[in-house]
């Protein structure tokens, strides 16, 4: 409640209070500071309505017949609480795209997003984008978050990670944990609510009752894990490490990032992805728009400079896609001016997938047979993000960061395995759009 940062991070687990913090620090903001404004943002109207507005009524009085004994006075048209101070508490929901054009013309001092990780990114940046002014109230932006949702990726690297972009301050952030365990209130009306969440699916427990943010319901590729796929770098110029088998996989992209792995194939047949080229500024599906002359001029020198490339013979697959002519010079054609050559990779998604699952999976002695290395970050933060797609249950979401999974995926098809053992993959279940379970 003191944090004084410009952008906080709140919350991190279920339970954890949240609504109440918002309520609370909202309206203790608006005593301290006679005439500020502060905005309250849910995903919809009744979420805003039960867990904001009607709880704010109650606690300010709003509603008693004798004006002496209100606290604040409710305008439901404009859907505000204003305070005798001249303060006001402002409430509005975002759904989509379209409902954050909506706030351009809004101009606040705090901004309080709930549930932020419900939002996409580019919906999170509009809605900051209303803490502006020249009066001296304090200007923030507060977020309560859980992990999962469209604003996973986004929070995680801000508050968690602590990854920042070059315009963004590291001393401007904060991130507080809230955990079940400090809802004194709620664990005094519900004790066993602790136990409820200690019952959860592994997954869903680990994000819900401890605020996990590397696991949450939904996962495509639940089975990578951290501890266990991603390992320190080691020479691959020594031993017979010279000698393995160099497989360069590449994802096109323009508007959206492009993706070029490196991934170093062993005698035992066993995967390592060594190294990457990530063309992304850091939002997600917004690439850095390079050409595809700048992007394989770049992968040309990479592997003509890089120790474990240089002098070694490296085969090339990409998405079939690269080799259309139709409108000119092909993507193709552009990566062998560098001396870059790809085979045709085998663009059978479900299959794929399936190849991918099979190098997780850990043997008898706990081997996997496809690690990475921990420099891979872009691979290491997007994969575990991936989720199932609504419509086709063995897919995952291409709505999602998945251009490093891609090219993944022709590296895994050009060298397929059998399973260690037969692959169950659990994946939620979704409503059918046609209203079919």
């Amino acid at each position: 409640m003191l944090d004084t940062h410009k952008y906080i991070g709140y919350g991190g687990a279920r339970g954890g209070g949240k609504s109440w913090a918002v309520r609370n620090k909202a309206v203790l903001l608006c005593y301290k500071y006679p005439g500020i404004k502060v905005l309250i943002v849910r995903k919809t109207y009744p979420e805003l309505w039960d867990n904001h507005i009607e709880p704010l009524i109650k606690m300010l009085k709003c509603y008693q017949e004798d004006p002496g004994k209100r606290l604040a006075n409710y305008n439901d048209q404009k859907k505000f609480i204003s305070f005798p101070n001249d303060s006001k508490i402002l409430f509005r929901y975002c759904d989509t795209d379209k409902d954050a054009d909506r706030f351009q013309g809004i101009e606040v001092d705090v901004l309080f997003i709930d549930e932020a990780t419900q939002q996409s990114e580019a919906r999170l940046q509009k809605l900051s984008a209303c803490v502006r002014g020249v009066n001296p109230f304090p200007k923030r932006v507060c977020y309560t978050m859980n992990p999962g949702g469209e604003g996973h990726n986004w929070a995680k690297r801000l508050f968690i990670e602590q990854r920042y972009l070059d315009n963004e301050d590291p001393n401007n952030y904060s991130f507080i944990q809230s955990l079940v365990t400090d809802n004194e209130a709620l664990m005094k009306a519900q004790p066993d609510y602790v136990r409820q969440l200690e019952a959860l699916p592994p997954k869903l427990r680990d994000a819900w009752l401890y605020g996990n943010w590397d696991v949450y319901e939904g996962q495509f590729f639940e089975d990578f894990l951290i501890k266990k796929h991603v390992i320190e770098p080691f020479d691959l110029n020594t031993g017979e490490k010279k000698y393995w088998k160099i497989i360069r996989s590449y994802d096109f992209g323009y508007h959206h990032p492009f993706s070029c792995g490196w991934t170093a194939l062993s005698r035992d047949g066993t995967m390592y992805r060594i190294l990457e080229y990530y063309g992304c500024t850091g939002q997600p599906n917004e690439g850095v728009r390079m050409s595809p002359d700048q992007q394989f001029r770049e992968i040309a020198e990479i592997e003509q400079s890089h120790p474990w490339l240089k002098d070694r013979k490296i085969e090339g697959v990409a998405d079939p896609s690269i080799w259309d002519g139709s409108r000119g010079e092909s993507i193709a054609d552009t990566a062998a001016k560098y001396g870059l050559f790809f085979l045709k990779g085998v663009n059978d998604r479900i299959p794929g997938w399936m190849q991918c699952h099979y190098r997780l999976q850990l043997d008898e002695n706990d081997r996997a047979r496809f690690y990475v290395f921990d420099n891979c970050k872009e691979f290491i933060r997007t994969i575990p993000l991936l989720q199932y797609s609504a419509y086709r249950p063995e897919d995952l979401d291409t709505d999602g960061e998945d251009h490093i999974a891609d090219e993944w995926r022709y590296a895994c098809m050009a060298y397929p395995i059998l399973p260690v053992r037969p692959i169950v993959i659990r994946r939620p279940m979704f409503n059918d759009p046609l209203g079919k379970k």
